[in-house]
């Protein structure tokens, strides 16, 4: 006796809607509201799911426009701050960063339309990653924060595997009541897929540790020149046996004096600090200068993507990591750590160490500094590598091979000190969801195109009144 299949639902309406809409926002929100508490980051499901239901919208425009409220509702009160930052404009970027979250919505609800639920279903987390990498990695307003990845508590997927198993694991159960009882053995067929990827997502071993490296980082913000071998002496005698110490982006108007360099000599310690090598009157490179135990210069590294719409200098020509006595270090200057591009390079050519001296603004307020402190433990636990973090202002952080904090200062912390020791892997390695996300914006802008297309030739099939 043939069986017979439950008609497919209706598409919600506005309460339904705005109920959901109010899920996913509360959510998200509640994922990010404080870093005191990294198990409410799996909260974040409760946003995937929520901006799923409202994909089930009659037009794709009513879901674009309900992508676009959920992500303004998101961005805008996390980035409070780009008000005070950019005034006005900062209305203007809100917008742009939901208009991703729109174009997902959009997608999704055109793929269901035309494909039903059951049958699209499977290009959810490929549309999410696809969008998620191109607006975080490949246009000029790029932009990482508030990902998927930042909000989990344990970032073992890679940045953007995190969001697509999030994004894999929600859309299976947002099709599931439409393909009845979920069994036993089909929840068993879940955990594994995501045991698999998980295997698949996470770095490789790097073998037995190295020994480790002693470092002290000094929080200061715009600090006058008379006071830098002061704090520096005020640090070794803390800290009498620390080999490397560290200073903020621009802690210098220009190159390294002499006497940071005649201090580097005399007490035979290396010393890393942020300034500007000039081309010319005006024109710089946003640089980190490496100065040996002997008072010479014996590294340097400019900022690789300059903050859009600030004075940043131009961008890096190359990168390179420093050969240091204690193995290979790169060295990234405050934004480029959002930057799987940028950071993808340092680990590709060895690095065992990030440092990344960071000009954190204090007048940004705190939840500026909360956010931008989520990064750095995503990039350590997706390379397997330590990161030493010194930002003008709190909160500059140390952290493990395994992405936990060990060390870390303050807000607004002035002139505070921190130290720590860290062992050096033999080696980094990139998650696999390098490839993943480029892979899946590629998809995306084809399943976009055809979307399209598709849509223009019905209008032109369709009879003229």
């Amino acid at each position: 006796m043939a069986t017979e299949t439950k008609p497919a639902p209706e598409p919600l309406n506005w309460k339904r809607s705005l109920l959901w809409l109010a899920l996913a926002v509360a959510s998200f929100h509640a994922a990010y509201t404080s870093l005191k508490y990294p198990a409410a980051g799996l909260l974040i499901f409760g946003y995937a799911y929520g901006l799923f239901r409202l994909t089930d919208q009659p037009t794709v425009r009513r879901a674009f426009y309900f992508g676009l409220a959920t992500g303004i509702l998101c961005y805008a009160p996390q980035l409070g701050f780009f008000w005070r930052i950019f005034g006005p404009a900062a209305v203007v970027l809100w917008l742009i960063l939901a208009f991703w979250i729109g174009l997902f919505a959009a997608i999704v609800c055109g793929s269901f339309r035309r494909w039903g639920k059951t049958r699209a279903a499977w290009l959810i987390p490929i549309v999410w990653t696809g969008i998620e990498y191109f607006r975080s990695e490949l246009y000029y307003l790029k932009f990482s924060w508030l990902n998927v990845g930042y909000a989990l508590p344990f970032p073992i997927f890679g940045m953007f595997g995190a969001g697509f198993i999030v994004l894999l694991i929600t859309a299976i159960f947002f099709i599931r009541p439409t393909l009845g009882k979920v069994t036993f053995s089909e929840l068993l067929a879940l955990i594994g897929i995501t045991a698999i990827l998980a295997a698949l997502l996470l770095p490789a071993y790097s073998g037995p540790p190295r020994p480790k490296v002693s470092l002290v980082g000094i929080q200061m913000e715009f600090p006058s020149s008379g006071v830098l071998t002061k704090a520096l002496d005020k640090a070794l005698a803390k800290n009498t046996n620390a080999a490397i110490f560290v200073m903020s982006e621009y802690t210098l108007d220009g190159g390294v004096p002499d006497s940071l360099r005649n201090w580097c000599r005399a007490h035979e310690r290396f010393l890393v600090v942020g300034g500007k090598e000039f081309v010319t009157n005006d024109v710089y490179y946003n640089t980190a200068f490496v100065v040996g135990t002997n008072g010479d210069l014996v590294f340097q590294q400019a900022k690789n993507v300059p903050i859009q719409f600030f004075k940043d200098g131009l961008p890096a020509t190359n990168q390179a990591v420093w050969n240091s006595p204690w193995g290979k270090i790169g060295i990234c200057i405050c934004y480029d750590l959002s930057y799987t591009r940028v950071t993808d390079e340092l680990v590709r050519q060895g690095a065992q160490l990030l440092i990344v001296p960071t000009m954190d603004v204090e007048d940004w307020g705190r939840h500026q500094h909360e956010l931008h402190s989520r990064v750095a433990p995503v990039r350590a636990a997706e390379y397997g590598v330590p990161i030493f973090r010194v930002a003008s202002s709190g909160i500059s952080q140390a952290i493990n091979g395994s992405g936990q904090v060990v060390a870390q200062t303050t807000i607004p912390g002035s002139r505070e000190i921190f130290s720590v020791q860290l062992r050096l892997p033999r080696q980094g390695s990139l998650p696999m969801d390098r490839w993943l996300a480029p892979l899946c914006t590629g998809i995306t802008v084809l399943l976009t195109a055809a979307l399209l297309w598709l849509t223009w030739r019905d209008k032109m099939r369709a009879p003229k009144a």
